[in-house]
């Protein structure tokens, strides 16, 4: 059974359903039925084919949610193309290289998105393809594809600021979404608010996939506004929502009586992409009236381990493995660990990515004996439930997005006067951790020089919260940065 077999259970077993809504620009409305879907996707492929695409083409988009991402994601579905999604807070440095490496032929962005892309980037403008689109015939036109085809090349960056594009295959996502459909009751009667950003796998391989395959409805909104979230849960009373860390502890801001109504409806709130401090599940549980339900997952390996659906939904864990997924916490060697021993995180399944994109280094590194090593650090009780405990390398997690130390370190060092650069990350109560860089220089700093500097480069989630001057980086004998030796960092008053 196809990733689109799964789909067509709705755009064309319940074509006549309604599907979607979502505000346009212009203040208006769009609400579109399954079979709207269909027949926008079936024209939007047919386009690309008219423009040479096909089985194994890759092109990027560069969007904020829109439901011309869905038409592009559906196309490719159809076509056998292989989507490159881009994150929209990206810049710069990151920009050309995921371009560099992806080659994708064209990258379909918005016209306020498009010039920030590269000089040179061959740009579809989405809203020309979408005008141009609604000439082709309505008929579907396919090409046949199985597990094993490629659907996506998603980028995760890598301990050394290098960022690596994980393969997802048909097979990866549909394992994926029919675990999760299933897992957590998800049924044509539920309504889904969808805030999480569909260049990232949360919003695209958890929530799109879920309401594509169980036939709910769903509101598309562009991104989380704090000031709009309390009126969108009061109009659409979703049964169903998936936000990180950010988006709740946002959430718990909501007055008491509003809260109360909004989760008196809401059947289900799905937390993941960064760990979720037990005090916030306690707020939320007080508020709404619900446990949060937090689950753990890669961009490389889709959903691992989640909490239960029916049974406990315990605090500061991320609950058991997927009925699909195996899971071993191992030590420095190999080795299985006994439980309530800290390890490293392997995992096994289908839904683990089918290696990275020209990286047959790094895919040798990451697989051992058929089991992908996550860097992640672990603890499993004896009932199962897995705690997890950071990273084995220097990640940071701020917001659910990832931010690799090395990346930003190569950019300081790139700035005058700046000799050692280390970065960190430090807790913080909204966003769970953000950057502050320790920095060696003949001279004093100026942080607004440096911030300009950096925020021409890269993404405005990786900017340090602030910069520290020391006259020497600790290091051990053989030269490596001991940053747990840093002197704390204390925030401006």
């Amino acid at each position: 059974m196809s990733l689109l077999s799964l789909f067509d259970l709705n755009l064309i077993g319940r074509a006549t359903r309604p599907a979607l809504e979502c505000d346009l620009p212009d203040g208006s409305r769009l609400e579109l039925s399954f079979g709207d879907l269909e027949a926008r996707s079936n024209r939007l492929a047919r386009l690309l084919r008219a423009r040479g695409l096909g089985r194994g083409d890759r092109l990027g988009f560069f969007l904020a949610n829109r439901v011309e991402v869905i038409d592009l994601w559906l196309a490719a579905v159809k076509l056998g193309l292989v989507l490159v999604p881009i994150n929209v807070l990206y810049r710069e440095r990151e920009l050309k290289h995921i371009l560099a490496d992806a080659a994708p032929v064209a990258v379909v962005s918005s016209r306020d998105l498009a010039t920030l892309l590269p000089g040179g980037t061959a740009i579809w403008d989405v809203d020309e393809l979408d005008t141009e689109a609604r000439s082709q015939p309505a008929a579907r036109e396919v090409v046949p594809c199985d597990a094993t085809t490629p659907l996506a090349i998603i980028y995760t960056s890598g301990t050394t600021g290098a960022s690596k594009g994980a393969v997802l295959t048909h097979g990866n996502f549909a394992t994926n979404a029919l675990a999760l459909v299933v897992g957590w009751q998800i049924t044509p009667d539920d309504r889904y608010l969808a805030v999480l950003p569909l260049f990232h796998v949360h919003g695209l391989a958890n929530g799109l996939h879920c309401w594509l395959i169980s036939g709910c409805h769903m509101r598309l909104v562009e991104r989380f506004e704090q000031a709009k979230a309390a009126g969108w849960f009061e109009a659409y009373q979703p049964t169903l929502f998936f936000g990180v860390p950010t988006i709740f502890v946002r959430l718990a801001d909501v007055p008491a009586e509003t809260a109360a109504r909004i989760g008196g409806r809401l059947r289900l709130a799905v937390s993941g992409s960064a760990p979720l401090p037990a005090e916030l599940h306690d707020r939320f549980r007080r508020l709404y009236g619900s446990v949060i339900l937090e689950r753990y997952g890669m961009t490389e390996t889709l959903m691992n381990v989640g909490n239960p659906y029916a049974g406990e939904r315990r605090p500061g864990t991320v609950g058991l493995p997927l009925p699909h997924v195996g899971v071993r916490i191992c030590d420095e060697a190999g080795s299985p660990v006994p439980d309530g021993t800290s390890g490293e995180l392997w995992v096994q399944g289908p839904n683990v990515c089918a290696g990275y994109w020209r990286r047959p280094d790094a895919t040798a590194a990451a697989w051992r004996d058929g089991w992908f090593r996550t860097g992640d650090l672990g603890v499993r009780a004896p009932d199962g439930y897995i705690t997890l405990q950071g990273r084995r390398s220097d990640l940071i997690i701020s917001g659910g997005f990832n931010i690799y130390p090395r990346e930003i370190e190569e950019v300081l060092l790139e700035q005058p006067d700046i000799r050692e650069a280390a970065v960190v990350g430090i807790r913080d109560p909204v966003r769970g951790e953000v950057p502050v860089a320790y920095l060696v220089s003949d001279r004093a700093l100026d942080s607004d020089a440096l911030l300009a500097a950096l925020k021409s480069q890269l993404a405005s989630f990786k900017l340090p919260r602030g910069f520290v001057r020391v006259d020497a980086l600790p290091r051990t004998a053989l030269g490596k940065v001991q940053k747990h030796l840093l002197p704390p960092w204390l925030a401006p008053a």
